[in-house]
């Protein structure tokens, strides 16, 4: 019998090239800029689109949290209409974990009531 090991059988992994911070802001900046489509830039860099779509949702958070404490964040018409919907997602997915945790408490609460006699 000739058995080869699992690790024999699996297939070698491409690895991913590697992008400095600054080319990652100029990918998704150009994107939110409307300079370019997502598919030309992950094609030019050779990534998916989830790769892509990663560093577009890690950008969001890093600029949310460094523009959170001096003022709250407004939608201003300078956006691009791509950058306004990752904004109205971000704040539709906070909004409905807050509104979570609401319902869990009036649950908590209600369950409460109706146990003591």
């Amino acid at each position: 019998m000739n058995e080869k090991s699992s690790s024999e059988t699996k297939r070698k992994r491409n690895p991913s090239p590697v992008f400095s911070a600054v080319e990652k802001c100029q990918a998704v900046l150009s994107i939110w800029t409307e300079r370019a489509k997502p598919a030309d830039i992950c094609r030019e860099m050779k990534i998916n689109w989830m790769h892509l779509k990663h560093w577009q949702d890690r950008a969001m958070e890093g600029m949310m949290q460094a523009l959170e404490p001096r003022s709250g964040l407004a939608v201003g018409s300078a956006l691009s209409p791509r950058l306004r919907v990752l904004l109205e997602k971000r704040q539709r997915a906070e909004g409905m974990s807050r509104l979570d945790q609401r319902l869990a408490k009036l649950q908590d609460s209600n369950k409460k009531k109706t146990e003591t006699p």
